[in-house]
Protein backbone atom coordinates (compact mmCIF):
# COMPACT_ATOMS: atom_id res chain seq x y z
CA UNK A 1 0.00 0.00 0.00
CA UNK A 2 1.29 3.47 -0.92
CA UNK A 3 0.08 6.99 -0.22
CA UNK A 4 -0.87 8.73 -3.46
CA UNK A 5 -2.25 12.16 -2.51
CA UNK A 6 -3.12 14.21 0.54
CA UNK A 7 -5.96 16.73 0.40
CA UNK A 8 -6.47 19.37 3.07
CA UNK A 9 -9.15 21.91 3.91
CA UNK A 10 -10.09 24.40 6.60
CA UNK A 11 -13.62 24.10 7.97
CA UNK A 12 -15.16 27.02 9.89
CA UNK A 13 -17.96 25.67 12.06
CA UNK A 14 -20.39 27.84 14.03
CA UNK A 15 -21.05 26.91 17.64
CA UNK A 16 -24.30 27.33 19.54
CA UNK A 17 -25.19 29.04 22.77
CA UNK A 18 -24.04 29.21 25.44
CA UNK A 19 -20.50 28.39 24.21
CA UNK A 20 -21.04 30.85 21.33
CA UNK A 21 -20.92 33.64 23.91
CA UNK A 22 -17.15 33.06 24.07
CA UNK A 23 -16.42 31.19 20.81
CA UNK A 24 -18.82 31.96 17.92
CA UNK A 25 -17.05 29.30 15.86
CA UNK A 26 -14.28 26.70 15.92
CA UNK A 27 -12.20 25.49 13.00
CA UNK A 28 -10.92 22.15 11.83
CA UNK A 29 -7.89 21.61 9.63
CA UNK A 30 -8.83 18.42 7.80
CA UNK A 31 -6.48 16.02 6.00
CA UNK A 32 -7.58 13.19 3.71
CA UNK A 33 -4.74 10.72 3.08
CA UNK A 34 -5.46 8.66 -0.06
CA UNK A 35 -3.83 5.35 -0.98
CA UNK A 36 -3.46 3.41 -4.22
CA UNK A 37 -5.67 0.65 -2.81
CA UNK A 38 -8.56 3.05 -2.27
CA UNK A 39 -8.34 3.21 1.52
CA UNK A 40 -8.54 6.82 2.72
CA UNK A 41 -7.68 8.05 6.18
CA UNK A 42 -9.34 11.06 7.79
CA UNK A 43 -7.33 13.25 10.10
CA UNK A 44 -8.12 16.62 11.59
CA UNK A 45 -7.08 19.04 14.25
CA UNK A 46 -9.33 21.39 16.19
CA UNK A 47 -8.43 25.06 16.66
CA UNK A 48 -10.54 26.86 19.25
CA UNK A 49 -11.90 30.06 17.75
CA UNK A 50 -10.06 29.31 14.53
CA UNK A 51 -6.73 30.44 15.91
CA UNK A 52 -3.78 29.72 13.61
CA UNK A 53 -5.57 27.46 11.14
CA UNK A 54 -4.02 29.03 8.06
CA UNK A 55 -0.54 28.44 9.47
CA UNK A 56 -1.39 24.88 10.50
CA UNK A 57 -2.65 24.07 7.02
CA UNK A 58 0.34 25.72 5.33
CA UNK A 59 2.82 23.72 7.40
CA UNK A 60 0.90 20.49 6.86
CA UNK A 61 0.64 21.03 3.11
CA UNK A 62 4.12 22.36 2.35
CA UNK A 63 6.40 20.63 4.87
CA UNK A 64 4.76 17.42 6.11
CA UNK A 65 2.53 16.07 3.35
CA UNK A 66 5.42 15.77 0.83
CA UNK A 67 7.23 13.52 3.31
CA UNK A 68 4.37 11.01 3.19
CA UNK A 69 3.59 10.83 -0.51
CA UNK A 70 4.72 7.51 -1.98
CA UNK A 71 5.26 5.95 1.45
CA UNK A 72 3.59 2.93 3.06
CA UNK A 73 0.88 4.32 5.41
CA UNK A 74 1.01 1.19 7.58
CA UNK A 75 4.53 2.15 8.71
CA UNK A 76 3.10 4.73 11.06
CA UNK A 77 5.95 5.00 13.54
CA UNK A 78 8.51 5.41 10.76
CA UNK A 79 6.41 8.14 9.13
CA UNK A 80 5.83 9.83 12.47
CA UNK A 81 9.60 9.97 13.06
CA UNK A 82 10.09 11.25 9.50
CA UNK A 83 7.69 14.14 10.15
CA UNK A 84 8.86 14.81 13.70
CA UNK A 85 12.52 15.06 12.73
CA UNK A 86 12.11 16.84 9.39
CA UNK A 87 12.64 20.44 10.51
CA UNK A 88 15.11 20.33 13.36
CA UNK A 89 14.93 24.09 13.81
CA UNK A 90 11.19 24.00 14.53
CA UNK A 91 10.09 22.37 17.77
CA UNK A 92 7.14 20.01 17.50
CA UNK A 93 4.91 22.31 19.50
CA UNK A 94 2.13 24.68 18.53
CA UNK A 95 1.53 24.98 14.78
CA UNK A 96 3.85 22.13 13.80
CA UNK A 97 2.35 19.74 16.37
CA UNK A 98 -1.22 20.51 15.29
CA UNK A 99 -0.26 19.74 11.68
CA UNK A 100 1.59 16.53 12.51
CA UNK A 101 -1.33 15.40 14.67
CA UNK A 102 -3.81 15.61 11.80
CA UNK A 103 -1.65 13.44 9.57
CA UNK A 104 -0.84 10.90 12.28
CA UNK A 105 -4.57 10.56 13.03
CA UNK A 106 -5.23 9.93 9.34
CA UNK A 107 -2.47 7.31 9.11
CA UNK A 108 -3.86 5.38 12.05
CA UNK A 109 -7.31 5.59 10.50
CA UNK A 110 -5.89 3.82 7.44
CA UNK A 111 -4.24 1.16 9.60
CA UNK A 112 -7.48 0.41 11.42
CA UNK A 113 -9.47 0.27 8.20
CA UNK A 114 -6.92 -2.03 6.58
CA UNK A 115 -7.04 -4.33 9.60
CA UNK A 116 -10.82 -4.14 9.88
CA UNK A 117 -10.55 -3.11 13.55
CA UNK A 118 -11.30 -0.06 15.66
CA UNK A 119 -8.07 1.44 16.92
CA UNK A 120 -8.69 0.75 20.61
CA UNK A 121 -8.88 -2.98 19.84
CA UNK A 122 -5.90 -2.80 17.51
CA UNK A 123 -3.93 -1.28 20.38
CA UNK A 124 -5.15 -3.85 22.91
CA UNK A 125 -8.45 -2.76 24.39
CA UNK A 126 -9.13 -2.47 28.10
CA UNK A 127 -12.72 -1.17 27.88
CA UNK A 128 -15.41 -0.34 25.34
CA UNK A 129 -16.97 2.49 27.36
CA UNK A 130 -15.46 5.54 29.02
CA UNK A 131 -17.12 7.96 31.47
CA UNK A 132 -17.36 11.56 30.30
CA UNK A 133 -17.52 14.94 31.96
CA UNK A 134 -19.53 17.85 30.62
CA UNK A 135 -17.28 20.82 30.02
CA UNK A 136 -17.98 24.53 29.63
CA UNK A 137 -18.81 27.26 32.11
CA UNK A 138 -17.03 29.98 30.14
CA UNK A 139 -16.54 33.44 31.70
CA UNK A 140 -19.14 35.20 29.53
CA UNK A 141 -21.89 32.97 30.92
CA UNK A 142 -24.39 34.52 33.26
CA UNK A 143 -25.06 32.38 36.29
CA UNK A 144 -28.29 31.15 34.69
CA UNK A 145 -26.34 30.04 31.58
CA UNK A 146 -23.81 28.27 33.76
CA UNK A 147 -26.35 26.37 35.80
CA UNK A 148 -28.45 25.59 32.74
CA UNK A 149 -25.48 24.11 30.90
CA UNK A 150 -24.43 22.00 33.89
CA UNK A 151 -27.95 20.67 34.35
CA UNK A 152 -28.17 19.88 30.64
CA UNK A 153 -25.10 17.66 30.84
CA UNK A 154 -26.42 15.97 33.99
CA UNK A 155 -29.77 15.35 32.30
CA UNK A 156 -27.92 13.44 29.58
CA UNK A 157 -26.13 11.23 32.09
CA UNK A 158 -22.91 13.04 32.99
CA UNK A 159 -21.76 12.54 36.55
CA UNK A 160 -19.05 15.19 36.28
CA UNK A 161 -19.02 18.85 35.19
CA UNK A 162 -16.14 21.27 34.66
CA UNK A 163 -16.34 25.06 34.64
CA UNK A 164 -13.97 28.00 34.26
CA UNK A 165 -12.84 30.21 37.12
CA UNK A 166 -11.70 33.34 35.30
CA UNK A 167 -13.06 36.19 37.40
CA UNK A 168 -10.26 38.37 38.83
CA UNK A 169 -12.00 38.17 42.22
CA UNK A 170 -11.48 34.68 43.68
CA UNK A 171 -14.57 35.14 45.86
CA UNK A 172 -16.76 35.51 42.77
CA UNK A 173 -15.34 32.27 41.38
CA UNK A 174 -16.11 30.56 44.68
CA UNK A 175 -19.71 31.80 44.55
CA UNK A 176 -20.21 30.58 40.98
CA UNK A 177 -18.78 27.14 41.67
CA UNK A 178 -20.83 26.76 44.85
CA UNK A 179 -24.01 27.80 43.02
CA UNK A 180 -23.49 25.18 40.32
CA UNK A 181 -22.62 22.51 42.86
CA UNK A 182 -25.84 23.20 44.75
CA UNK A 183 -27.87 23.16 41.51
CA UNK A 184 -26.56 19.79 40.24
CA UNK A 185 -26.65 18.05 43.60
CA UNK A 186 -24.41 15.66 45.49
CA UNK A 187 -24.44 12.99 42.77
CA UNK A 188 -22.35 15.15 40.43
CA UNK A 189 -18.70 15.96 41.05
CA UNK A 190 -17.03 19.07 39.70
CA UNK A 191 -13.74 20.32 38.37
CA UNK A 192 -12.48 23.87 37.82
CA UNK A 193 -10.25 25.26 35.08
CA UNK A 194 -7.96 28.28 35.53
CA UNK A 195 -6.75 28.20 31.89
CA UNK A 196 -3.25 29.47 32.80
CA UNK A 197 -4.58 32.80 34.09
CA UNK A 198 -2.95 32.99 37.54
CA UNK A 199 0.50 33.00 39.07
CA UNK A 200 1.50 30.76 41.97
CA UNK A 201 0.27 33.07 44.73
CA UNK A 202 -3.00 33.74 42.92
CA UNK A 203 -3.62 30.00 42.67
CA UNK A 204 -2.87 29.40 46.33
CA UNK A 205 -5.36 32.10 47.25
CA UNK A 206 -8.02 30.81 44.86
CA UNK A 207 -7.66 27.13 45.72
CA UNK A 208 -7.93 27.86 49.43
CA UNK A 209 -11.45 29.20 48.83
CA UNK A 210 -12.47 26.04 46.95
CA UNK A 211 -10.95 23.26 49.04
CA UNK A 212 -14.15 22.40 50.91
CA UNK A 213 -16.12 21.70 47.71
CA UNK A 214 -14.64 18.23 47.08
CA UNK A 215 -13.41 19.07 43.57
CA UNK A 216 -12.00 16.30 41.38
CA UNK A 217 -9.24 18.54 40.06
CA UNK A 218 -7.91 22.07 39.67
CA UNK A 219 -6.85 22.52 36.06
CA UNK A 220 -4.01 24.31 34.27
CA UNK A 221 -3.21 26.75 37.08
CA UNK A 222 -0.26 28.58 35.46
CA UNK A 223 1.32 29.13 32.06
CA UNK A 224 1.73 25.73 30.47
CA UNK A 225 5.39 26.52 29.71
CA UNK A 226 6.20 26.93 33.41
CA UNK A 227 6.40 23.39 34.74
CA UNK A 228 8.19 24.50 37.90
CA UNK A 229 5.35 26.86 38.82
CA UNK A 230 2.78 24.14 38.16
CA UNK A 231 4.66 21.83 40.51
CA UNK A 232 4.77 24.55 43.15
CA UNK A 233 1.00 24.97 42.93
CA UNK A 234 0.50 21.19 43.14
CA UNK A 235 2.56 21.09 46.34
CA UNK A 236 0.78 24.07 47.84
CA UNK A 237 -2.91 23.23 47.42
CA UNK A 238 -5.18 20.47 48.66
CA UNK A 239 -6.94 19.83 45.33
CA UNK A 240 -5.32 17.50 42.77
CA UNK A 241 -3.88 19.38 39.79
CA UNK A 242 -4.67 18.48 36.18
CA UNK A 243 -2.74 19.84 33.22
CA UNK A 244 -1.34 18.97 29.80
CA UNK A 245 -3.69 20.26 27.10
CA UNK A 246 -1.00 22.73 26.01
CA UNK A 247 1.92 20.35 26.30
CA UNK A 248 2.91 18.53 23.17
CA UNK A 249 5.45 15.75 23.61
CA UNK A 250 6.27 12.83 25.90
CA UNK A 251 9.33 14.80 26.99
CA UNK A 252 7.22 17.62 28.41
CA UNK A 253 4.92 15.12 30.10
CA UNK A 254 7.92 13.25 31.48
CA UNK A 255 9.05 16.47 33.13
CA UNK A 256 5.57 17.11 34.53
CA UNK A 257 5.62 13.62 36.03
CA UNK A 258 9.15 13.95 37.39
CA UNK A 259 8.23 17.25 39.07
CA UNK A 260 5.00 15.74 40.45
CA UNK A 261 3.22 18.69 38.92
CA UNK A 262 -0.11 16.93 38.30
CA UNK A 263 -2.15 13.89 39.28
CA UNK A 264 -4.15 14.01 36.04
CA UNK A 265 -2.55 14.48 32.63
CA UNK A 266 -4.58 15.81 29.72
CA UNK A 267 -2.90 15.28 26.33
CA UNK A 268 -4.92 16.59 23.39
CA UNK A 269 -4.93 14.12 20.48
CA UNK A 270 -5.03 17.01 18.00
CA UNK A 271 -2.16 18.92 19.63
CA UNK A 272 0.16 16.33 21.19
CA UNK A 273 1.47 15.03 17.86
CA UNK A 274 -1.42 12.64 17.27
CA UNK A 275 -2.41 9.19 18.45
CA UNK A 276 1.19 7.95 18.32
CA UNK A 277 2.55 10.39 20.88
CA UNK A 278 -0.61 10.40 23.02
CA UNK A 279 -0.26 6.64 23.52
CA UNK A 280 3.37 7.04 24.56
CA UNK A 281 2.36 9.77 27.02
CA UNK A 282 -0.42 7.64 28.49
CA UNK A 283 1.81 4.62 28.97
CA UNK A 284 4.54 6.73 30.52
CA UNK A 285 1.97 8.10 32.95
CA UNK A 286 0.81 4.56 33.79
CA UNK A 287 4.30 3.69 35.00
CA UNK A 288 3.94 6.45 37.60
CA UNK A 289 0.33 5.78 38.65
CA UNK A 290 -0.83 9.03 37.04
CA UNK A 291 -4.28 9.09 35.45
CA UNK A 292 -4.92 10.32 31.90
CA UNK A 293 -7.98 12.31 30.90
CA UNK A 294 -7.60 13.51 27.30
CA UNK A 295 -8.51 17.06 26.36
CA UNK A 296 -11.60 17.67 24.15
CA UNK A 297 -12.25 15.90 20.77
CA UNK A 298 -13.87 13.07 22.70
CA UNK A 299 -14.81 11.34 19.46
CA UNK A 300 -11.10 10.67 18.86
CA UNK A 301 -9.92 10.54 22.49
CA UNK A 302 -12.16 7.55 23.15
CA UNK A 303 -9.92 5.30 21.06
CA UNK A 304 -6.94 6.10 23.29
CA UNK A 305 -8.93 5.92 26.53
CA UNK A 306 -10.31 2.54 25.51
CA UNK A 307 -6.80 1.15 25.13
CA UNK A 308 -5.11 2.34 28.34
CA UNK A 309 -5.45 1.04 31.89
CA UNK A 310 -4.95 4.47 33.49
CA UNK A 311 -7.66 6.28 31.55
CA UNK A 312 -10.09 8.27 33.69
CA UNK A 313 -12.55 10.54 31.84
CA UNK A 314 -13.02 12.05 28.40
CA UNK A 315 -14.03 15.67 27.97
CA UNK A 316 -17.31 16.42 26.25
CA UNK A 317 -17.94 19.91 24.93
CA UNK A 318 -21.30 19.72 23.20
CA UNK A 319 -20.74 22.16 20.36
CA UNK A 320 -20.69 20.03 17.17
CA UNK A 321 -23.55 20.61 14.69
CA UNK A 322 -25.53 17.53 13.70
CA UNK A 323 -24.47 17.77 10.06
CA UNK A 324 -20.69 17.73 10.63
CA UNK A 325 -20.05 14.01 11.22
CA UNK A 326 -21.87 10.97 9.90
CA UNK A 327 -22.19 9.59 13.42
CA UNK A 328 -21.03 10.69 16.85
CA UNK A 329 -20.23 8.37 19.77
CA UNK A 330 -23.23 7.15 21.72
CA UNK A 331 -23.65 8.13 25.36
CA UNK A 332 -25.08 5.54 27.74
CA UNK A 333 -25.65 6.36 31.41
CA UNK A 334 -22.81 8.86 31.58
CA UNK A 335 -20.36 6.77 29.54
CA UNK A 336 -19.47 7.12 25.89
CA UNK A 337 -19.33 3.86 23.98
CA UNK A 338 -16.07 3.65 22.07
CA UNK A 339 -16.87 3.61 18.32
CA UNK A 340 -16.47 0.07 17.03
CA UNK A 341 -16.09 0.93 13.36
CA UNK A 342 -12.71 0.25 11.68
CA UNK A 343 -10.13 2.97 12.21
CA UNK A 344 -11.03 5.79 14.56
CA UNK A 345 -14.63 5.45 13.47
CA UNK A 346 -15.28 9.07 12.47
CA UNK A 347 -16.21 10.40 9.05
CA UNK A 348 -17.45 13.74 7.80
CA UNK A 349 -21.12 13.79 6.86
CA UNK A 350 -21.99 14.10 3.16
CA UNK A 351 -21.86 17.74 2.21
CA UNK A 352 -20.19 18.87 5.47
CA UNK A 353 -16.90 19.80 3.89
CA UNK A 354 -18.61 21.70 1.09
CA UNK A 355 -20.83 23.54 3.60
CA UNK A 356 -18.16 24.57 6.09
CA UNK A 357 -15.07 24.90 3.88
CA UNK A 358 -13.57 28.40 3.86
CA UNK A 359 -11.16 28.14 0.94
Amino acid sequence: MKITTIDTAILKIPTRKPIALDFPYHSLVVAHVHTEEGVTGLGYTLAFGGGGVESIQAYLRTRLAPLLTGQDPLMVERLWERMYRADRGIKRQGIAAYALSALDIALWDIVGKAAGLPLYKLWGAVTDRVPAYGSGGWPSYALADLIGEAQSYVARGCRYYKMKIHDPDPRVNRERVAAVKQAVGDGVRMMVDVNQKLDVLGNLRQARLLEDLDLVWYEEPVLADDLAACAEVARGINIPVATGENNYTRFEFRDLIDRRAARYLMPDICRANGFSEALKIARLAAAHQVAVSPHVVHELSLQVSGAISNGFLVEWIDWVPEDLFTELPVMDKGDFLVPNRPGHGMSLAPGAERKYRVE
